[in-house]
């Protein structure tokens, strides 16, 4: 351990050279650049000092973010926890590297609200401070607000990381510290202008793939990794690199034109983000082929690009500076000429970067467990198959099609698409089974080796966490109270602004609603399930919930989300107030299909059920155990015969 450790002090001291002079290039470029970028923009010069904290502390804090996330995620795959879930040895040192960056992380964050505001008000922080206009700025900046999000997230993972070394909470800290990371790029140039859906889409899973590729990089190097893991290790830096490079491109053909990558101080940068990313895969695929150790040289790549993908945060993309902004450019990202029909609903498609390849994604590797299954000799129900095949297409579909198009304009195509997502599409998800797909494909790591996917998914499944996410209360709680949380709090002005509210608002719901039905006609192993007759008066006692919502938002005079639909101004769209009496009413009548689609879901299962105690009862009687006791009898009698 001790020669770890040794080995170790020499990587750490080059990565804290790396990130010192990323701090110093940085330093220049904003003193050659002074007034340049924000002049581009007509904002006021903040002054040199202001200036340059903006970009050495938006680098230091993603970097400190990165390191955490990739810390987590590295735990996660290399730990080999004892029988309480406990880390080890090796685990622990890089469980010390994220606790240690956390309180760094938060203390950046805490700063950057302030010369964020700074920033954005043209002005000097000490000014700013003088004067107390941090409030007003704030309600100016949504960059700096973003920070207010970033530094919750950092200490909530600060605190947590102090008070616990087992496992599972690692694996759930992913959340947040996967939340701290985006909270800032979708709040900057991908959340402006044209193209701002698909730009957002992006960059959150080119963010997420950026911080745990340098976060990752950087914990090998910190703690090497055993031999029998470090091809594991690889596998992420190569499909994370490959992910971070294909969504960079497109954030670049997005955001750098006009000018192009030679054209401006963004395509610049963009340009030497992108060149060490590509050097730093290729590297990573030459070791991942020759099962080759190292990486020093890969992690310094990372926090290259890192520094290079700030120094591009901090200013406006040439796109930006050059457009000519509508409402509609500013509030959806595309045209919407024509009012919504069958056929635009079906036609108009604008696909989703995130949401619609995770559709993909989860179908496939659904449709590979079935083969793998297959080709071992082992059945696998059709309906079940074909059930989560038709999720994840109605999932796509929700999600990238017209209904989403028209669902981020309208309040009732949007409560449509909500319905859908919220309670259709998860009833297919969780008669699909996946966990059982997955317990039953994946190998068992086997004694002596270090865990892997399936028993991870068994510790998750058997977690604290799922057991209380799943519980029936809690389910219901998060099921029907959400509805209301979202919709008759202030809280749905900001996520139905923002594309990035879409996302977490498809996201939120779709998850509500799968572990609501996961407890109701569920497949897989996890959650404490009532009895049938239980489960069926739970569903039933939702549907006054959604009743009454839905009855509600028909009589109520003033408009969700009014402040947003006005600004939009459809010019097709005469009546905001008829438009959510339509959504009221798809609220209200559109929960009673899958309503039938689980009643008879259940009474199926509830039919097998029957079925499989009547046949073990008819077993038991021909084999003379007419009931327990008749059972309890013969073993105890069973067990006095032994004993003579």
């Amino acid at each position: 351990m001790e020669s770890i450790q040794a080995g170790a002090r020499p990587a750490g001291r080059w990565i804290l050279g790396g990130y010192l002079s990323m701090v110093a290039a940085l330093i220049a470029h904003t003193a050659v650049s002074g007034e340049r970028r924000f002049a581009a923009t007509g904002d006021s010069y903040p002054g040199m000092v202001t200036s340059v904290a903006e970009v050495v502390g938006y680098f230091t804090a993603t970097l400190a973010a990165a390191i955490c996330l990739g810390a987590l995620a590295f735990t996660v795959v290399t730990a080999e926890p004892d029988e309480r879930g406990v880390l080890d040895a090796m685990s622990f040192r890089v469980h010390l590297l994220a606790e240690r960056l956390a309180p760094l992380w938060l203390m950046t964050a805490l700063a950057m609200v302030v010369i964020q505001s700074a920033n954005a008000a043209g002005v000097p922080v000490s000014r700013l401070i003088g004067g107390g206009g941090i409030g007003s700025t704030l309600g100016a900046s949504e960059m700096a607000r973003g920070w207010i999000v970033v530094a919750v997230m950092a200490a909530v993972v600060a605190v947590a990381l102090r008070l616990t070394v087992r496992w599972v909470w690692h694996a759930v800290l992913v959340i947040p510290a996967f939340v701290g990371v985006i909270a800032l790029p979708v709040s900057g140039n991908a959340g402006q202008g044209p193209d701002h859906d698909y730009a957002t889409s992006a960059v959150i899973v080119f963010a997420l793939a950026l911080a745990v590729l340098a976060g990752v990089k950087i914990s090998a190097v910190i703690a090497p990794p055993k031999a029998e893991l470090r091809r594991r290790v690889l596998v992420i830096e190569v499909a994370t690199g490959a992910v971070a490079l294909a969504y960079g491109a497109l954030l670049l053909s997005l955001l750098a034109t006009p000018g192009g990558l030679t054209g401006s101080d963004y395509g610049r940068l963009g340009a030497l983000a992108g060149v060490a990313l590509l050097g730093g895969w290729l590297l990573d695929v030459h070791r991942l082929r020759k099962a080759r150790g190292g990486g020093l040289v890969g992690a310094l790549a990372a926090v290259l690009t890192v520094a290079a993908v700030s120094a591009m945060a901090v200013q406006t993309a040439p796109r930006l500076l050059a457009h000519q902004f509508t409402a509609w450019d500013v509030f959806l990202g595309y045209q919407l000429p024509d009012p919504p029909n069958a056929l635009r609903l079906l036609t108009v498609w604008r696909f989703d970067a995130l949401l619609g390849v995770a559709a993909a994604l989860l179908a496939g590797a659904y449709v590979i467990g079935v083969i793998r299954l297959r080709r071992r000799g082992d059945s696998w129900p059709p309906g079940r198959l074909v059930a989560w095949l038709f999720g994840c297409a109605a999932f796509l579909f929700t999600t990238s099609s017209g209904v989403r198009a028209y669902g981020s304009a309208m309040f009732s195509v949007h409560m449509g698409e909500h319905m859908a997502l919220n309670m259709f599409i998860p009833v297919f998800l969780v008669l699909g089974a996946p966990i059982t797909l997955a317990l039953r494909t994946l190998p068992a790591a086997g004694a002596g080796h270090p865990p892997g996917p399936r028993e991870w998914l068994l510790r998750l499944v058997h977690s604290p966490v799922s057991r209380f996410l799943s519980h029936p209360a809690t389910a219901f709680v998060l099921f029907v109270g959400s509805l209301y949380a979202v919709y008759f709090t202030p809280m749905f002005d900001t996520l139905v602004r923002y594309h990035w509210g879409h996302e977490f608002m498809s996201v939120h719901f779709l998850i509500t609603g799968y572990l609501f039905f996961w407890g109701i006609i569920g497949i897989d192993p996890g959650p404490k399930r009532l009895p049938f007759i239980g489960r069926l008066g739970m569903l039933f006692a939702v549907m006054p919930f959604h009743a009454f919502f839905g009855i509600a938002t028909m009589t109520m005079t003033s408009i969700l989300g009014g402040t947003f639909y006005r600004s939009l101004d459809l010019p097709w769209l005469t009546s905001l107030s008829d438009d959510q009496h339509l959504g009221g009413a798809l609220a209200w009548g559109s929960s009673e299909l899958p309503i039938i689609v689980v009643v008879v879901a259940l009474v199926v299962q509830w039919a097998r059920q029957d079925r499989r105690t009547a046949v073990r009862t008819d077993r038991h009687a021909d084999a003379h155990y007419d009931d327990d006791l008749d059972a309890y009898n013969a073993m105890l009698h069973e067990l006095a015969k032994n004993r003579r």
